[in-house]
């Protein structure tokens, strides 16, 4: 006898930009896992499509354009009748959680973290203002509504182990509400990797709407990259991204080797071609997309240790870590002039790429993860007390502001 194919809704905040930030690309990626599944899946959003979002429709998937803070979602979405509903972010759970509760009770509901946010922004402050990690995430609203959120859901896709770690140690998260869900990539072949000789220069690469990507272009421009080029001094650096604002494209020159491209249609491609990736992440949360696209295409790279945070396990990284100016500077240098260290660099890539994002091994765990969670939903949701007492709490008043919204804006029209 078959099985019923999952009917699954995908309610996203963007629609996903797989080349233009690393959220996009694991969206994607969970997407396509889905899909080898046999799941229907449906994605719906109320953003206006952004500059280089995904063809969903060519892959087979259905697009339905939703409205904030309006009855016409219920009337959908009860009509839809989904198996599993997948929310991309913390701010969408609260926008459409409890009428996806009201109208699909039975639907498994599920919360695409991307990355922890309320730890990134912790991140961001501590460089302010020093004190402890878990002190300062717990006094942030952020973290309170991020939280909350994935209490409330029935699973949570987590990027990363660092993540699940604090989750369920500080702030008493159960495991069985959380799933690792890494970046899903197909293995390359080394083989096709281009040789140190055949690559000059160095890169970086980043959505510049993303903090974190920008804090770095400043660091190399302030303190890095001046250090790098007095020992390098015909060496460039390429820096792709999109959304570069007019500061950022204002940093460009050439005369110092410091070129800033902007948004580029294939970034595989602009990385394969320098010598060494930099990236100087002062703060930030997730796993990095540009470190698994650098280990894709063969290339070493310099990072910091929250750079590098969750994405190697207990290998070798490919490349070297360095937290100060200095110590980054010098570290870029070394593996640049040294083939001998730029090419076990490069052989420390295959061991991570298969024990960290096999794509056959994780995805297969992430597809067994949500059909556990489903066949046992009644019992998941009876021992998650505190998910229950914030739904009914946090979705009431959520709920009436909704609905307060909706009248208002029926009385303006």
């Amino acid at each position: 006898m078959e099985t019923e194919q999952q009917k699954i809704l995908i309610i996203g905040s963007v629609w996903p930009e797989p080349r233009s930030s690393a959220a996009g690309s694991h969206m994607l990626q969970i997407i396509e896992q889905l899909l080898l599944d046999g799941c229907i899946i449906t994605f719906a959003s109320a953003a206006a499509p952004g500059e280089t979002r995904a063809d969903l429709v060519a892959l087979g998937i259905r697009e339905h354009v939703i409205a904030l803070n309006c009855t016409s979602f219920d009337t959908w979405v009860h009509a839809l009748d989904p198996d599993i509903v997948l929310f991309d972010r913390f701010m969408t759970e609260e926008q459409f959680g409890w009428r996806v509760e009201e109208q699909c009770p039975q639907a498994l509901r599920v919360l695409e973290t991307s990355d922890l946010h309320c730890l990134r922004e912790a991140r961001q402050q501590l460089l302010k203002t020093p004190g402890g990690l878990y002190q300062t995430m717990a006094q942030q609203d952020i973290s309170m509504r991020e939280i909350a959120a994935i209490f409330r859901c029935d699973l949570s896709l987590m990027i990363s182990r660092v993540e699940i770690d604090i989750l369920v140690r500080e702030f008493s998260v159960p495991d069985y509400l959380l799933c690792h869900c890494p970046f899903l990539l197909d293995m390359p072949d080394a083989k096709k990797w281009r040789s140190y000789e055949q690559r000059e220069h160095f890169v970086t690469i980043g959505n510049f709407l993303h903090a974190p990507n920008w804090d770095a272009v400043q660091q190399l421009k302030k303190s890095i990259w001046p250090i790098i080029r007095s020992q390098l001094p015909q060496a460039q650096l390429h820096i792709y991204g999109a959304y570069a604002p007019q500061k950022a494209c204002e940093l460009h020159n050439a005369r110092e080797g410091f070129l800033v491209h902007g948004w580029t249609e294939d970034a595989l491609d602009v990385i394969q071609r320098a010598r060494v990736c930099l990236a100087p992440l002062r703060f930030g949360a997730g796993i990095k997309g540009k470190l698994a696209d650098a280990m894709l295409t063969g290339t070493p790279s310099i990072t910091t240790s929250i750079g590098a945070e969750s994405m190697h396990d207990d290998l070798p990284w490919p490349g070297l870590i360095a937290d100060e100016a200095r110590a980054f500077a010098d570290a870029a240098v070394s593996v640049y002039q040294d083939q001998t260290l730029w090419s076990q660099s490069q052989r420390n890539i295959m061991p991570v790429l298969q024990q960290c994002f096999n794509k056959t091994e994780f995805g297969a765990a992430l597809i067994t993860q949500l059909e556990q969670a489903n066949e046992q939903i009644g019992q998941h949701r009876l021992q998650n007390v505190v998910g229950r007492m914030l739904r009914h709490h946090q979705h009431k008043s959520t709920h009436y502001m909704a609905r307060w919204i909706e009248e208002k804006n029926k009385n303006r029209n």
